[in-house]
């Protein structure tokens, strides 16, 4: 899991360094598109409309969403939009190397139950480890836990039980304070490049001695900009948290059931080596 949260991350950052290298370049070809495209709208405004090319017109309109995007994140400051897609990024590395490891976690209690009381019966304890090593997630290690306890009486296994069903709980819920983190700074970062933005459009408004809206509008810009983004990041990833915490608390609940269930069919064989 170390490995899959690593090497998302890293494609995150591959993604945004290409992103910004193609922003780069785009810059220069915009102002010469934006040339180009005064000097040919007089003849334009002379065709008749055509339903073709209207509709070519919003094609177009749809391909330039992405340059309409980069656009944005030029204006808002390279710092603040950087560390707030950053932010967007390792949060998001951290969500899904957790959704991974919580669906790969989840298993049919119900099914492991029917498969542990039918080794019991037919085989013995060693049986039943032997279903428990063989399926995956934390249930089936609390299983464990508690069989190999099994000849210590039944006190022992339900201390064991509940001790390593602690440890997995903490596995479980192990990175979701980084998406906290996360989901609380994408904001600040936002608020703080709305405060800067403020700043530099009532320094301008010092220097120029008068109240212009050509004055505030680029530090105004900044600030909305700046502010939308982290937000956005914010909702995003907290969406992420609501899903992984109540993923994390149907696989506890389902780890409580189930360790009732292993300790009752203990009582019932009286287990001993």
């Amino acid at each position: 899991m170390k490995k899959l949260f690593a090497l998302i991350a890293v494609f995150g950052m591959l993604l945004f360094v290409a992103s910004n290298s193609v922003v780069a370049q785009d810059q220069p070809a915009a102002t010469t598109t934006a040339v180009d495209s005064t000097a040919a709208a007089a003849p334009a405004e002379a065709v008749s409309a055509d339903p073709i090319e209207e509709a070519a017109a919003q094609a177009e309109a749809g391909q330039s969403l992405h340059s309409a995007l980069k656009q944005k994140f030029i204006e808002g400051g390279p710092g603040f939009m950087t560390s707030i897609l950053l932010c967007l990024i390792l949060g998001l590395a951290f969500a899904i190397e957790r959704v991974i490891y919580l669906n790969m976690a989840t298993s049919n209690t119900k099914k492991l139950l029917a498969k542990i009381e039918d080794a019991l019966n037919n085989g013995g304890v060693e049986a039943a480890k032997e279903v428990c090593r063989n399926t995956r997630g934390p249930v089936a290690s609390i299983f464990y836990q508690g069989l190999d306890r099994a000849h210590e009486g039944v006190d022992v296994v339900e201390k064991s039980v509940v001790s390593y069903g602690g440890v997995q709980a903490g596995l479980l819920e192990r990175g979701l304070t980084w998406i906290a983190l996360f989901i609380a700074l994408a904001p600040m970062l936002g608020f703080m490049g709305t405060v800067i933005g403020m700043i530099a459009a009532f320094d301008a408004i010092e220097q120029a001695g008068d109240i212009s809206p050509t004055l505030v509008a680029a530090g105004i810009k900044v600030a909305l900009i700046t502010t939308v983004t982290g937000l956005i990041v914010a909702i995003i990833l907290q969406i992420f948290y609501n899903y992984l915490a109540n993923k994390i608390e149907s696989i506890v609940g389902d780890m409580e059931d189930s360790s009732i269930s292993l300790i009752d069919m203990v009582v019932k064989h009286n287990l001993k080596k």
